[in-house]
């Protein structure tokens, strides 16, 4: 048994198949009024012994109000998010 807990989400692939991850945090940017998840792969996840990949993804609503995870094609927002949550983890964990 892990020595930590941690949530987790499940997804499910191109294939309609679950995927499980590990949920890292949740955040909104100044100049963006979109909310995005971060996961990581889980242990049982991963194809090889390579190390986590993360996983973000842009929080929207569906016609019922419930949250949907979507991939974000855009590749500056990609950029941008991905800066802010390295930034976020250095403050988080310095010197990691």
């Amino acid at each position: 048994m892990d020595e930590y807990m941690y949530e987790t989400v499940e997804l499910l692939d191109e294939n309609n198949n679950p995927v499980t991850f590990r949920y890292v945090m949740s955040l909104t940017l100044d100049n963006r009024e979109s909310e995005y998840i971060v996961l990581s792969t889980l242990e049982n996840e991963k194809q090889d012994d390579t190390e986590d990949e993360l996983v973000i993804l842009r929080v929207e609503q569906d016609e019922n109000g419930d949250d949907v995870y979507v991939s974000i094609e855009d590749e500056e927002e990609l950029n941008e998010v991905f800066e802010a949550v390295t930034e976020l983890y250095d403050e988080l964990y310095p010197g990691s």
